[in-house]
């Protein structure tokens, strides 16, 4: 079935009188209003937005004024050990790093730099090459390769241990989404 989030003040109702091919009883009990406070939490299990409008003025300006300034992408190009990505979205890294057409990053650190120099400059002291924390699982290449690397590794990362680390990641993949 379908769920209409657009009923009166605080409400949701069914439409078609099934919810997810239940009927009878539980349908009847899907149809009546809902309080403020299950609709809220519904709306937080199924990441309904509210609207700007309903927003306080205070924060209507707010959301205004964020939504024109992350409009337009601020950095259209990274570098990223071998790979060079186009980006899709904004990110708000400092001003003077999205002055360049392309930024540069550390593939370990996630360290940002506007030149290739630096970039160089820093793999020579950058003493990481895994991103801090524990691996937590590793995926093994084909058994007919002759590189015996993995293919993938994940790791763990404390946030509380490494700030900087996780804040450079974050930027990173507000590159690439829309909402993070």
């Amino acid at each position: 079935g379908v769920i209409d989030g657009m009923g009166g003040v605080g409400g949701v109702s069914v439409v078609g009188g099934v919810i997810d091919g239940v009927g009878g009883a539980a349908a009847a009990q899907a149809e009546r209003k809902l309080t403020r406070t299950q609709k809220r939490k519904f709306d937080e299990m199924n990441h309904v937005e509210r609207s700007v409008k309903d927003l306080r003025p205070m924060e209507q300006l707010c959301e205004k004024e964020h939504e024109e300034k992350t409009k337009v992408k601020n950095i259209e190009v990274i570098e990223m050990g071998r790979f060079e990505m186009d980006c899709w979205y904004y990110s708000p890294y400092p001003e003077e790093f999205c002055t360049e057409q392309k930024m540069f990053l550390c593939e370990y650190c996630l360290k940002y730099m506007r030149k290739s120099k630096t970039l160089l400059r820093h793999k020579g002291k950058c003493g990481l090459y895994h991103p801090p924390g524990n691996e937590i699982y590793r995926h093994p290449q084909d058994g007919g390769s002759m590189d015996k690397r993995p293919q993938l590794s994940i790791f763990e990362v404390d946030g509380a241990r490494s700030g900087v680390y996780c804040q450079n990641l974050c930027l990173l993949s507000k590159l690439f989404l829309d909402h993070k």
